[in-house]
């Protein structure tokens, strides 16, 4: 016997709550299917635990510099990993007990514990529970990508999962993977005091960025003491009597590094491969994200996708604004479109790297005349009074136009100045609105309207 619903929310990540919520209070009766823990990875293991992470490790290195600023303490500075693991923990805790009682709570919604699997049109089965709705919305996120590794099977690996369970420091925490996720964990256990070395496939680390990004990033962890080698073409994992060998060449005989522990940072996959999707028609790409049109509707109507299984993002603030455009399309009568959103993000580094619109390589690629401006941060009055000159500003102008094409800034409070100028690009309002503005001193932002006043073309 079928359990009749309006609408079915599989997954209780980013989106997944706050639809189930707005689709009730349009009066529809809701089943929300969770298998694991409420809130999803942002909650569980990616934004919430690692940013929290990443903040006991910033006070660490904060302690650790205090003689710069003129403080003066007694002793070597020392880690506690358990009682910052448990100050994470706590943290998460209130988030996901905050999640589940709020969907438990909310008239109109129903919560389903176990998996979920697409049975047929319109049909959810749950168990030996079959739950049917005209709407369905997949909210089912990604996990950890287990690449394929000669001598994976011989030794332990850590995931970023395992990482926010580790009690005790490793003596040298090896990295494969220099993208995002490699690059938060090397420096948050570099200044917990691990050795730490990123090992990376390619030529350089965090690809997706400009060059200049890359080297400016790598000189800042390298200043803390992380090893990174790029060009390791050849990875393989094998047991050794001081912990695991890394190869790092082809070559019989060639070097290895050698660690206590290994942390496979190489990317994720969305968890798509056991939900039913090929039987009922639901097509995916060859990464295995949901393939979904401009409104997040998949290759079967009445069937949406939203965040990081879509592919569309991976990000906890475009896994929200899917849900936003889901639910303005379906509820306010409004035709909001992916493609209307402009990517930005950031790398929690620290100092943060923020990103927004174009880089230097895509703004050549589009074929505008591009103005760029840029300024170092050690030209930046308060990050010199901080002691925090690493990196720099950098800002893209369309030369017909005048709208800011993309902007990104490595460095202190990075993250936060960014919003100035995505808003004006969202309002397509020419670059003159930052550039004329009349910012507070002194601060990081005051030195954006500077920065955009002394543009020159974009060689």
């Amino acid at each position: 016997m079928q359990e009749r619903f309006d609408s079915i929310v599989v997954g209780t990540g980013q989106s997944g709550p706050s639809l189930a919520q707005r689709l009730a209070q349009a009066g529809q009766r809701v089943a929300v299917v969770e298998r694991d823990r409420f809130g999803g990875t942002c909650v569980n293991y990616g934004c919430i635990p690692t940013k929290t992470l990443v903040a006991s490790a910033r006070v660490a290195r904060q302690v650790q510099r205090a003689a710069e600023y003129g403080i003066l303490l007694e002793g070597p500075v020392r880690v506690d990993l358990g009682r910052v693991q448990a100050r994470k923990d706590e943290i998460v805790r209130a988030s996901n007990e905050g999640v589940e009682k709020w969907l438990r709570g909310t008239e109109g919604v129903e919560v389903v514990r176990g998996h979920a699997r697409l049975a047929g049109e319109g049909r959810v089965r749950v168990g030996e529970r079959v739950l049917s709705a005209e709407r369905i919305f997949l909210n089912v996120g990604t996990r950890p990508f287990r690449p394929e590794l000669d001598g994976i099977d011989s030794v332990p690996t850590l995931t970023n999962e395992d990482m926010l369970r580790l009690t005790e420091l490793p003596r040298h925490l090896v990295i494969v993977g220099g993208s995002y996720i490699g690059i938060e964990f090397g420096q948050m256990f570099r200044r917990f005091g691990s050795e730490v070395t990123i090992v990376e496939r390619g030529d350089r680390i965090l690809a997706r960025e400009d060059p200049e990004v890359s080297a400016a990033v790598q000189t800042i962890l390298e200043a803390e003491g992380v090893r990174v080698l790029t060009e390791a073409e050849c990875l393989a994992l094998a047991p050794h009597a001081d912990g695991i060998a890394l190869g790092l060449d082809c070559a019989q005989d060639a070097p290895a590094v050698v660690g206590s522990h290994v942390l496979l940072a190489v990317g994720r996959t969305p968890n798509t491969d056991d939900l039913g999707l090929e039987e009922a028609g639901v097509e995916r790409n060859d990464r295995g994200h949901v393939v979904v049109d401009d409104e997040l509707e998949t290759s079967v109507p009445g069937i949406w996708a939203l965040g990081d299984c879509n592919g569309r993002g991976a990000f906890t603030h475009t896994s929200y604004n899917d849900f936003e455009i889901v639910a303005a399309n379906l509820l306010d009568g409004e035709r909001r479109k992916v493609t209307d959103r402009i990517p930005c993000y950031a790398l929690f580094l620290d100092p943060p790297l923020a990103r927004a619109g174009m880089n230097d390589r895509e703004a050549r690629a589009s074929g505008r005349r591009v103005l760029v401006g840029h300024r170092r941060m050690k030209h930046v009055g308060r990050a010199k009074e901080m002691g925090e000159t690493q990196g720099f500003m950098r800002f893209l102008v369309d030369g017909e136009t005048q709208e800011l094409l993309g902007a990104t800034i490595l460095g202190v409070g990075g993250d936060e100045v960014i919003h100035a100028l995505i808003d004006v690009m969202y309002a397509r309002a020419p670059y003159t609105v930052v550039s004329r503005a009349v910012h507070i001193h002194p601060t990081v932002s005051e030195l954006v309207p500077t920065t955009l006043q002394d543009l020159e073309p974009l060689e």
